[in-house]
């Protein structure tokens, strides 16, 4: 299979650095609001791709601590073409 694609074309591989341009999907507003105000706040941040999925979509998560409670919750999102942008040495 080949790679994924960015918005600009470039490839995108498990370990690239992308910038999170959108989301969208019915999987977001089927999001209880506190979920959906957190995945969204990803949109505009950078993430590695962690994983490709086995129909060609790039995986990234963000994790949310709380250290007053010693816990912490994380979202793992699939990315399509258009919502994502590979960008070089940004970590």
């Amino acid at each position: 299979m080949p790679l994924p694609i960015d918005i600009n074309g470039s490839p995108v591989a498990v370990g690239s650095t992308v910038r999170l341009l959108s989301l969208s999907g019915q999987w977001l507003e089927d999001l209880p609001a506190e979920e959906r105000s957190d995945v969204m706040s990803m949109v505009g941040e950078i993430f590695v791709v962690e994983e490709i999925d086995e129909y060609g979509y790039p995986w990234v998560r963000k994790s949310w601590p709380n250290e007053a409670e010693g816990k912490c919750h994380s979202h793992s999102v699939a990315l399509e073409q258009r919502e994502m942008e590979v960008v070089q040495n940004a970590l």
